[in-house]
C-alpha cells in the first residue's frame, strides 16, 4: 500500500513523500536542486506524519478477578510485563495511538488479521523491551530479543475458546520466529489457579489472565476477562524528593506521591541504587504496587515499580 502525500506546494516547488509500509521517499521539481534541503524537508515531514499516522485502536481491557465464578470455564494465561501491542495487518500501534516502528524483518510474515498481543522478552525485562521498541530505527537489531506475544483475536466474532484456535493456526502459518500465541490452559479447582498464581509469582512473573471460554472480544472492558495478581498496582504523581538517611544519605530516601484522588504518602521502597541516585522528577507518573488500603484510604506497604511509559 502506497499513501501519497502533497505536503508542500507553494509556487515554486512542490514536495511529494510516499510511504511505502515503514519507508519513506521523497520527490522534489527541479527548482530543489539540495540534498540538503530536501534532507531537511523529510525529515520534517517524517516527524509531523509518523507519530501521528495510527488511530487508537478499540482494545479490550480486563476487569479484576472475582471469585464467584466456575473456574472450569475460564482459559488461565500468564500476564505478561510487556508493551501492549495492537497488529492491524500493516503496522504495530501502541494503546496510545502510536505506531512501533519495527524492522520490516521483524513484521514480514506477520498475518494481515488484527492481532492483540505484548511485546515482550522475559520476565522482570519490561524497561529493555521497552528501550528497544519506543526507539525510532526501523533498522534496530535489538529487535530480535522481541517476541509478539499473542493472546487475541480483535476482528474474529468467535467465543474465545475457538479464537485460541484460530491463533495457533495463524502463528503455525506464519512460521515467524518472532511471533508467538501466550500459553492457555484450563484449571479444575480456585485452589490449583492460586497454586498456579504462586508458582508464576516465585518465577518472578507478574500475576494471571482468566478469559470466559465463550466471551466474545469486546472493544472495552470485558466483565468475562479478569486480571490476578498476588499484589494490586495503581498509579501516582511524584511531588517531593524526600532525602535518604544512613546508607542513603546523601540519595533519595522516598518520594512523596500524590494519587488521583487527592490522597498524598510516601514511598521508600522498590528502589534501585540507580534509582535513588536520579529519581523520577517531580511531576513525574509512577507505578507502584501495594497491598491493601488503610481507614484513611492509603495504600499499605506501597512499593516503587517504575515510571510510567506512555506510548
Amino acid at each position: 500500500m502506497i499513501n501519497t502525500i502533497n505536503r508542500f506546494t507553494p509556487c515554486l516547488f512542490v514536495v511529494t513523500i510516499k510511504r511505502l509500509i515503514n519507508h519513506y521517499y521523497i520527490s522534489c521539481n527541479g527548482l530543489i536542486r539540495s540534498k540538503l534541503i530536501k534532507t531537511c524537508l523529510l525529515i520534517i515531514i517524517f516527524f509531523s506524519t509518523t507519530f501521528c499516522y495510527a488511530q487508537k485502536p478499540a482494545i479490550q481491557l480486563a476487569t479484576i478477578f472475582r471469585q464467584d465464578i466456575k473456574i472450569e470455564q475460564y482459559f488461565v494465561s500468564e500476564k505478561l510485563d510487556g508493551l501492549r501491542a495492537y497488529w492491524d495487518g500493516e503496522q504495530l500501534i501502541s494503546k496510545q495511538g502510536n505506531r512501533f516502528t519495527a524492522p520490516v524483518w521483524f513484521t514480514r510474515d506477520f498475518p494481515t488479521t488484527a492481532l492483540d498481543g505484548e511485546l515482550w522478552i522475559s520476565r522482570q525485562q519490561f524497561e529493555k523491551v521497552s528501550g528497544i521498541v519506543r526507539t525510532q530505527d526501523i533498522n534496530n537489531p535489538r529487535w530480535k530479543q522481541v517476541k509478539y506475544m499473542i493472546f487475541d483475536l480483535p476482528l474474529s466474532p468467535a467465543p474465545f475458546s475457538q479464537r485460541i484456535q484460530q491463533m495457533q493456526q495463524l502463528v503455525d502459518q506464519a512460521k515467524s520466529p518472532y511471533l508467538q500465541i501466550i500459553k492457555q490452559q484450563k484449571l479444575t479447582s480456585i485452589t490449583a489457579l492460586y497454586a498456579l498464581l504462586d508458582k508464576v509469582v516465585a518465577e518472578n512473573g507478574e500475576g494471571l489472565m482468566l478469559h470466559h471460554e465463550q466471551a466474545l472480544y469486546e472493544h472495552k472492558r470485558n466483565r468475562d476477562l479478569m486480571k490476578l495478581k498476588k499484589f494490586e498496582d495503581a498509579e501516582a504523581t511524584v511531588i517531593e524528593h524526600l532525602p535518604g538517611k544512613g546508607k542513603y544519605k546523601g540519595q533519595l530516601g522516598s518520594l512523596l506521591v500524590k494519587t488521583e484522588d487527592g490522597i498524598s504518602f510516601k514511598i521508600g521502597s522498590g528502589f534501585s541504587d540507580k534509582e535513588r541516585q536520579n529519581p523520577p522528577p517531580i511531576g513525574a507518573t509512577i507505578s507502584y504496587r501495594f497491598t491493601g488500603k488503610t481507614r484513611n484510604n492509603v495504600p499499605r506497604f506501597a512499593s516503587f515499580m517504575r515510571v510510567r511509559v506512555i506510548y
